[in-house]
């Protein structure tokens, strides 16, 4: 943390009013140890969140105009809140938006506070006037004093810990000037026995100097309007026109108002109260994870979905794919000349054709396997026939054991098409039975069989060329994918890529169904058919990206010969 002249402190302090003090949080508690902070500032820090996988960069502003100004992510959103523009204040975000028209072109909206719900200007430092002093503290190689306040609602017991840097004025030894170096907050559930919530600021740098009129405008060449698209509630806005409230004044109710919203929409029902709180904790990270994500300026949206009370092992077992090493058995992808890739076509979709049958949702089976299989065998029967039919991923859950796939929990794709080469076909939904989503009695001796295969091929690994010319003359092709990350979870639309994402064979922990490609605002990317329902992506899909094979989309590509 850089030093900062003390002298020129005091005299911001101290102002123009004859000894006053001007632009200071009275933060003293009653044994008056605690030091004066200024309450107009610039800084730069981390939001911190370890349940929700966030380290979010922001820089505030502070003036004694009732103005603030949060930027997050380097500056690619930018959030004021402006107390005195109205009678009841006024919130503006600028982000980059892309639609129809144009890409990342930057845009104001504003949102008017409410007699009910007045906008205040935002500071990134606690109220400390309940504090106490609890001692000395080395934080980031600086020497602090640590103040501490206990709070408890219900079963909850939030503590929260303040850390600042001390130092004597050099102008009266009797005042201690601060500067903030962490603010930190972790609560405790007596219900659930376990920490529900844990955060943490850390400030980089702090200067007390009033920051210029300037910082609080947005640039002149935006005007500030409303969305495009319905009106958005006030309670939706905390989470993206003011997100640091809820970590600096403990504000949490955007967070049930959604959790009711999300419950309502999806039909959710807890068997108690203990499970209600548990849900209410998940869904809270998972919350605070889509906005952070949201305020990067990424290549797709993040959104709530039917997945958002999920914990991590529970979304690990939608990815039911396992990996064999060695030889699977199939035939190598047929070669292909490569002058005639200039010919391909710029995109494809095959469900123009009516080759692809609708989204399911997989339910909590690990069975994707069952559907990239299953997926690129309708296709192949749909180019040999003229028909779409629906054939059946239980029959493969329900029998094809034998061949090592393990139900609900995991399978692969060549073991279902040795299976089904070995039993003459797979049946169809109507003949079998629909999909349960549980490790069920094999019936295939009872139903008939609809598609008949007679061998697979692998598609040249890594060779997106090889990819789209498989996929044009035979149809859908089932592919694996790394999907351990959330944002794949959250995915809502847009162009997904994470340079987090993986493409190696062992990497590839789901199974899902190439049906076609394309560009949109100058980036490549697969159409991938998903199996966790229309509530996720974009009605069951997620474009993603071809750029350096992210999450391994073309590694290991398998489809059936009829």
């Amino acid at each position: 943390m850089g030093q900062i002249c003390l002298a020129v402190i005091f005299a911001i302090f101290l102002g123009s009013t004859g000894g006053a003090m001007a632009g200071i949080h009275d933060n003293s508690v009653a044994s008056n140890e605690f030091p004066l902070i200024s309450s107009t500032y610039s800084t730069e820090g981390t939001l911190f969140i370890p349940y929700a996988e966030i380290e979010e960069p922001f820089a505030a502003w502070m003036d004694d105009k009732g103005r603030s100004r949060i930027d997050f992510y380097g500056g690619v959103s930018k959030t004021f809140q402006l107390s005195k523009l109205n009678e009841n204040g006024v919130m503006r975000k600028v982000v980059p938006v892309t639609n129809e028209q144009y890409t990342n072109k930057l845009t104001c909206f504003e949102v008017n506070g409410t007699a009910n719900a007045k906008v205040t200007a935002q500071s990134v430092l606690p109220d400390t006037s309940q504090f106490q002093f609890v001692g000395t503290e080395i934080v980031n190689s600086v020497k602090c004093k640590k103040y501490a306040l206990v709070e408890t609602k219900g079963q909850k017991v939030n503590k929260y810990t303040y850390w600042v840097k001390v130092e004597p004025s050099p102008l009266d030894p009797d005042i201690s000037l601060g500067t903030p170096v962490k603010y930190e907050m972790r609560g405790y559930n007596t219900l659930l026995g376990s920490h529900y919530d844990h955060y943490y600021l850390i400030y980089d740098w702090f200067s007390p100097e009033l920051p210029t009129d300037d910082v609080f405008q947005v640039p002149p060449s935006l005007s500030c309007g409303d969305f495009p698209g319905p009106g958005v509630s006030h309670h939706k806005t905390i989470a993206t026109f003011n997100p640091m409230k809820e970590f600096i004044h403990n504000e949490d109710r955007h967070v049930q108002t959604n959790f009711e919203e999300f419950i309502n929409t999806h039909n959710k029902q807890y068997k108690h109260d203990r499970e209600h709180h548990h849900r209410l904790n998940v869904f809270r990270n998972n919350f605070r994870f889509i906005h952070s994500k949201n305020r990067q300026g990424l290549t797709f949206r993040l959104a709530i979905n039917h997945l958002a009370d999920r914990t991590e092992d529970e979304l690990r077992v939608l990815r039911g794919r396992l990996t064999t090493k060695g030889s699977n058995g199939a035939l190598p992808s047929p070669s292909y000349d490569k002058s005639d890739a200039k010919d391909l076509p710029p995109s494809f979709d095959w469900r123009l054709y009516g080759a692809v049958t609708p989204v399911k949702d997989q339910s909590v089976c690990g069975s994707c396997w069952s559907f990239g299989t299953i997926g690129t065998i309708e296709g192949a029967n749909f180019l040999k026939t003229g028909t779409l039919v629906r054939l059946s991923q239980q029959a493969l859950v329900d029998c094809s054991w034998g061949f090592g796939n393990n139900g609900c929990d995991g399978g692969e794709d060549f073991r279902s098409y040795q299976w089904i080469m070995k039993h003459g076909g797979v049946p169809s939904e109507d003949s079998y039975g629909p999909y349960l989503g549980i490790d069920a009695y094999c019936h295939v001796q009872n139903s008939t069989m609809a598609a008949k295969i007679t061998g697979y091929v692998n598609v040249t690994s890594g060779d997106s060329n090889a990819l789209k010319f498989s996929m044009l003359k035979n149809g859908p092709i089932s592919v694996g994918i790394d999907a351990s990350h959330k944002t794949l979870s959250f995915y809502a639309n847009g162009v997904y890529y994470d340079p987090q994402c993986k493409n190696g064979v062992d990497d590839l922990d789901h199974a899902v169904l190439l049906t076609g490609y394309g560009t949109i605002n100058g980036q490549d990317y697969w159409l991938i058919k998903n199996s966790w329902s229309t509530y996720w992506g974009n009605d069951g899909y997620v474009l993603m990206s071809q750029k350096d094979n992210n999450c391994g989309v073309s590694t290991a590509a398998t489809y059936v010969t009829m």
